[in-house]
């Protein structure tokens, strides 16, 4: 084996040795091939060589930098879509989450509430005949339940379904199974002709109820009994006089939205749920709000909507105006639940039902899958959307990427969680990589093509350049060659050596005299730029180099947080200048390592005391969360110093948020500073801070009270100054609530 290793070393190293004397043979041939070319050759080989990858090179960086304009500006375009959705639908949902509190406090729907409960009750006890059962039976044979097992794999039991209270069947017979309008219309009845109470009060309250629904959009309307029976839908579906906790609904969103309201006992309180299968509604995706309704302090019901889909897509889609919202032929805006399953109806089931359809088979869609699409006519709770944008959404990110849609079409996409209540969805903005991409390959095309004729004019550029440039070099070789025959004294009229030599001398050292002056020129440009940024924030530094003088500003959304050193002066007393300066130094650093970790600029400092602010160069949305972060920070990093130095310093720290005004005061000496009552206010809470504590205004602890545990340190009559309060940080985050 050993013998063997070392033979297979030897050949390999005899092959090795060979291949390299083919490669040096093979470069000698080239070298040779080359020096056989005449000059002329040889200057049009290098005009088109270097032409060419000149040409090359520059469609090639254009390609990029047009690529990533374009996917810059359509990433730009998409966020801003996804965001104008986002605000669209969360004040959707807003409005009618307003709309339902107000209407359950409405007199009209807290007398129809009493008045429906007390009429449904009077009928429990009415005689039902057999002829009525059997209709109501037949109706749930013939109609309900052929519509509902069309999604069940099991075929729908009759008397899990039917309600079993004598109130309930005879109210579904008289307006549902005697209805005689069709199923879908059944809402268009007004009053049964049975005479009873109940019927005289659907007659009053139903062509008023079922206006509201029609003018706000909503699918359907139920008034609830604090026992969980619908006394009442306008709809008339199947879970009308139903009850939510004994019959064939009690699993359904909807009752489980019921319950979570009555045991809210709250008012002014509304609940959302999310989408899923509702069984009357044969099985549709349904969301449901619903609001308490209250007699005085009593619970008398609940007061329900069932939400609109189409007004979702509405929103989402722009009214089905994907274009004129920037979408171009295939971008849409859509929503995701926790379940990653869509909220919101595709774009392409919309505009082209059988290309959508054959996508989804295309990436493995289960049958059973495609006929509830097609069945219910939504991909809401159907469409399933795992890509790598909703996945990121989900863990609370937002951004932009490149990935591929639940089409497994790549596409550019924008992502960001819906900040909505209780509902846990994101919401995702696309369109197609090949449309968003359609003009960098036009461009493209066009670039190829103009290379290629370029390129024929490059050559015979060349041709005549060569022919041109070499006729001088030409008479030089025929005065060498006279010389070499012999002729002694022949006088050269062109020294190409000399002439040449020192022209490529001469630019040389003006190449090398120019390079000395732009290393010199760009060495005292980086020096002022230093001083520029140790002096201003990095982006007051770029337009003061710019030449900008007077810059003054009004600058809204900024936290502002003063640290001063507790304890210093007492210590600076037994220090020398040059320790304490050393000192304040190595506090400071440690102080701005810690500012630009959490995106925070140091302003200045005075003496001891430290000024950061932040969303002055780059905005924020968390930037008081940011000023907390450092301040929490900055506590942490005096303990190690104290621990490493043996000091027992510590830090006053107040935090403020809001608007200010900025600006550069001074001519010989600059100075940017900022000024308001917002820095005069953090300025303040730093003075009132008990050393090793960190003290925040009204508005920080307004954003951020979910975020922290706070207590109140300072209020309006504890201190001289009428509008400060403050309050102090008790303990730090766990991450679990930073999370939430």
């Amino acid at each position: 084996i050993q013998f063997s290793s070392l033979h297979g070393a030897s050949y390999h190293n005899a092959s090795l040795r060979g291949f390299r004397r083919n490669i040096e043979v093979a470069k000698d041939n080239a070298m040779r091939s080359l020096n056989h070319l005449s000059i002329k050759s040889q200057l049009i080989a290098m005009l088109l060589g270097v032409s060419s990858f000149s040409i090359l090179v520059t469609a090639y960086l254009g390609f990029q930098s047009g690529q990533a304009n374009l996917t810059n500006r359509v990433f730009s375009q998409l966020t801003s879509v996804r965001a104008s959705k986002a605000y669209q639908i969360k004040s959707y949902f807003k409005t009618i989450r307003n709309h339902t509190e107000t209407l359950s406090e409405d007199p009209a729907v807290i007398t129809a509430m009493q008045d429906f409960s007390a009429a449904y009750h009077q009928l429990e006890s009415v005689k039902i005949s057999p002829e009525l059962d059997r209709q109501l039976g037949t109706y749930y044979q013939q109609e309900f339940l052929p519509r509902l097992g069309k999604d069940n794999q099991e075929s729908p039991v009759l008397e899990s379904y039917l309600p079993q209270a004598i109130a309930s069947r005879y109210l579904q017979y008289q307006y549902i199974a005697h209805n005689p309008n069709p199923v879908g219309k059944k809402h268009l009845l007004n009053k049964a002709q049975d005479g009873s109470r109940y019927s005289q009060l659907h007659a009053q309250y139903h062509p008023i109820f079922r206006r509201l629904i029609e003018k706000f959009g909503y699918y359907d309307m139920f008034l609830i009994d604090p026992q969980g029976t619908v006394v009442y839908t306008v709809f008339k579906e199947t879970d009308f006089t139903t009850s939510f906790n004994t019959g064939a609904y009690k699993a359904s969103n909807l009752a489980r939205l019921t319950l979570q309201v009555q045991q809210a006992k709250a008012k002014d309180f509304s609940q959302l749920i999310d989408f899923e299968g509702y069984g009357p509604s044969y099985g549709a995706p349904a969301a449901f709000i619903a609001a308490p309704i209250f007699n005085q302090s009593r619970l008398i019901g609940v007061l329900a909507f069932q939400l609109p889909v189409d007004e979702i897509n509405n929103v989402m889609t722009g009214n089905r105006q994907w274009e004129r919202d920037g979408l171009g032929q295939s971008g849409e805006t859509y929503l995701v639940g926790r379940d990653y399953l869509m909220r919101s109806v595709s774009r392409f089931l919309e505009q082209d039902p059988e290309g959508y359809i054959k996508a989804l088979y295309q990436v493995g869609t289960s049958d059973t899958t495609v006929k509830r699409i097609q069945q219910y006519k939504t991909s809401i709770l159907q469409q399933s959307v795992r890509t790598k944008g909703a996945e990121a959404a989900l863990r609370g990110q937002q951004g932009t990427q490149i990935l591929d849609d639940y089409r497994g079409i790549p596409v550019l996409s924008s992502y960001a969680p819906l900040q909505l209540e209780g509902m846990d969805w994101v919401i995702l903005s696309e369109i197609d990589l090949s449309e968003a991409y359609a003009p960098i390959y036009a461009f493209t095309r066009q670039v190829l093509i103009s290379a290629t004729l370029l390129m024929l004019l490059l050559t015979l550029g060349a041709m005549a350049l060569a022919y041109w440039f070499i006729k001088p070099i030409q008479h030089l070789i025929d005065s060498a060659r006279a010389v070499k025959a012999g002729e002694r004294n022949l006088i050269v009229p062109l020294n190409a050596g000399d002439e040449f030599g020192e022209l490529v001398q001469s630019f040389n050292t003006l190449i090398e005299r120019l390079h000395q002056q732009a290393e010199l020129i760009a060495v005292k440009n980086r020096e002022h730029e230093q001083i520029l940024r140790s002096i201003f924030p990095a982006a007051i530094a770029k337009r003061v180099k710019q030449g900008e003088t007077a810059i003054a500003e009004d600058i809204a959304n900024v936290a502002i947080l003063f640290a001063d050193v507790a304890g210093f002066s007492s210590l600076s007393a037994s220090l020398q200048a040059p320790e304490i300066v050393q000192l304040l130094n190595e506090i400071f650093t440690l102080f701005d390592e810690a500012a630009e970790r959490f995106g925070m600029e140091k302003l200045k400092t005075v003496g001891d005391s430290y000024m950061a602010i932040c969303g002055l160069s780059i905005p924020y949305l968390d930037h008081d969360k940011r000023a907390i972060s450092l301040g929490l920070e900055l506590q942490s990093a005096m303990r190690r110093f104290n621990h490493e130095r043996g000091f027992q310093l510590n830090l006053q720290i107040g935090i403020n948020s809001g608007d200010v005004v900025a600006g550069i005061v001074g001519r010989n000496r600059l100075m940017y500073d900022v000024w308001g009552n917002t820095v005069a206010l953090a300025g303040q809470l730093k003075d009132h801070c008990p050393p090793g504590e960190i003290l925040v205004s009204e508005s920080v602890y307004s954003r951020l009270q979910d975020l922290y545990d706070f207590e109140v340190w300072l209020d309006s009559e504890e201190v001289p100054h009428p509008t400060l309060k403050a309050w102090r940080i008790k303990t730090i985050p766990s991450a679990s609530r930073q999370q939430r």
